[in-house]
């Protein structure tokens, strides 16, 4: 039996096919390496055609032929061409390009195909039915969509929609204060987490001490630190220290990826000086001094058992630059800040109902 190698293909040629040259071997014993599709070649087709009229006549054969390659044709219709002669390696190569210029034409379709472009009039009619938790969907359908989030109507009506007369307010998240436009969209958020139950049973959910250690402090510089003595059902008074962090910008070298610009005229309404900054409130048992770490950036932040085995120990090590990408944390220098005994700790971001009130906001 030959290598696999050293297959060779039947080549026929029109001019020198005859009625000996079809033989049975060109069906019943055809190698399915040689024939890969399978068919009957269309040489071998014109040859029995021509054998089958010359002995029977035309008329009486024209039917029964001509239906046996119509039903040929409709098996395969596509193949029967003069690509009988090529390699296996090279029908492949031909489905490949042929699925390509199919992928192409899809995809030149779908980008001519540009879609219906609905008026700002009628994305600011849907968002009356949005409900807050859905908002950033509704900005990601469309330009337009995005564009109704920016006005100070839809945040208007978001919070006439869910104030409620009966819930405590902060003075500075009151009904008639959401009428101005400076850091309207920062304060009907807040007014939020207050007025709506799925946003106030979540904050209500979080446990007084986190699972695992957050990350989302590394790196990130300490603006402003204070104390504050609490009195609580203890018979000795608890200790918070409030440490308020912002997230430093990374700039890249290669660039930014690009962004909607925000219309001026609406820039007032999404002001929020506090939009990148954090609250790290850890409530201690005693009093502890600890150094001044206000400009400096957090570079280490664990939450471990206490050494009485009975409450929690909080490390802070701080360094004077950030840590860059990519490169270790130097466990030598820096400043050390040592909780030890805590009893909880919550991270605060800037919607969060216990952060603290800033005017300027």
């Amino acid at each position: 039996m030959p290598k696999k190698g050293n297959r060779k293909r039947l080549k026929f040629r029109a001019g020198d096919v005859c009625s000996e040259s079809v033989t049975v071997a060109d069906y019943a014993d055809a190698d399915p390496a040689i024939v890969k599709s399978g068919r009957v070649k269309k040489a071998v087709a014109n040859a029995v055609k021509k054998e089958v009229k010359l002995l029977c006549g035309l008329e009486a054969s024209q039917g029964a032929v001509e239906e046996v390659l119509s039903s040929a044709a409709s098996v395969q219709p596509d193949t029967l061409d003069s690509s009988d002669d090529l390699d296996p390696e090279e029908d492949e190569e031909n489905e490949a390009k042929v699925a390509r210029k199919k992928k192409n034409k899809r995809r030149k379709e779908s980008e001519s195909s540009d879609g219906e472009e609905y008026p700002v009039d009628i994305w600011l009619l849907l968002s009356s039915y949005i409900r807050p938790e859905d908002v950033c969907r509704f900005a990601l359908i469309c330009r337009n969509a995005w564009t109704v989030t920016c006005t100070a109507a839809f945040w208007t009506r978001l919070y006439r929609r869910h104030y409620k007369m009966d819930v405590d307010l902060p003075f500075r998240l009151q009904s008639d204060l959401p009428d101005m436009m400076h850091c309207l969209r920062a304060r009907v958020i807040r007014s939020l987490f207050h007025l709506y139950e799925p946003f106030s049973l979540r904050v209500s959910k979080i446990p007084a001490m986190p699972e695992s250690t957050p990350t989302t402090l590394l790196n990130s510089k300490c603006l402003l630190f204070w104390v504050k003595r609490v009195s609580g059902t203890r018979p000795e008074p608890l200790w918070e220290f409030n440490f308020k962090f912002v997230k430093q910008q990374v700039h890249r070298k290669n660039g930014c990826a690009k962004s909607l610009c925000m219309p001026r005229q609406y820039e007032d309404v999404h002001k929020n000086p506090d939009s990148d900054c954090y609250v790290l409130q850890v409530t201690t048992l005693n009093f502890i001094f600890i150094p001044v770490v206000m400009g400096m950036t957090l570079t280490l932040f664990t939450i471990n058992v206490s050494t009485d085995m009975r409450h929690h120990r909080v490390r802070l090590v701080f360094q004077d630059s950030p840590l860059q990408r990519g490169k270790k944390r130097a466990d030598q220098g820096g400043t050390q800040v040592v909780l030890d005994p805590v009893h909880s700790v919550k991270q605060m971001d800037w919607w969060h109902p216990l952060y603290p009130y800033v005017p300027s906001t």
